[in-house]
């Protein structure tokens, strides 16, 4: 089964940073953007989580949670939240459930060689649970403007 836009997003249950636990119901009524990114404090995750950061407040204004996913563990997520000021959470899926359910745990290839891997892909959630958005294999300049965009025509 594909998740596309329109369908009611999977609910989910993640440890975030600091070691506190973060379900979808908890977030119900607010707009949700999560994203997934393959690996904590690598060039291009760390490019985009900055993004997020910088962007935190107009996210905020509009009433949308951001949320990173990696299958990185809690402590490593509270050391890349820590030495980039990162100012939204990170979910840590080292089990998989998360990544496997928003279908974003696929085969990757590089040099060649084949391996598995998160896709870099995000999911705009609206307050009623149901996916506004979807950007898969996303390419990290620009991505968070558009993201912003989508939130916004939420309105």
């Amino acid at each position: 089964m594909t998740l596309k836009v329109g369908d009611k997003a999977p609910a989910f249950t993640l440890m975030t940073d600091g070691g506190s636990k973060l379900t979808s119901a908890s977030l119900k009524g607010k707009n949700i953007v999560l994203y997934f990114y393959p690996k904590d404090d690598t060039p291009g995750c760390t490019t985009e989580a900055c993004g997020f950061r910088d962007e935190q407040p107009k996210f905020k204004k509009m009433d949308a949670v951001v949320l990173g996913v990696s299958r990185d563990s809690v402590a490593s997520h509270d050391k890349f939240k820590k030495k980039y000021d990162l100012n939204f959470q990170l979910g840590a899926d080292e089990s998989g459930k998360v990544t496997d359910d928003y279908e974003v745990w696929v085969e990757k290839s590089m040099y060649g060689k084949k391996y598995m891997g998160i896709e870099r892909a995000t999911y705009l959630i609206d307050g009623k649970g149901v996916i506004r958005g979807i950007w898969r294999k996303v390419k990290v300049d620009g991505h968070v403007d558009e993201v912003l965009k989508a939130v916004k025509a939420l309105d």
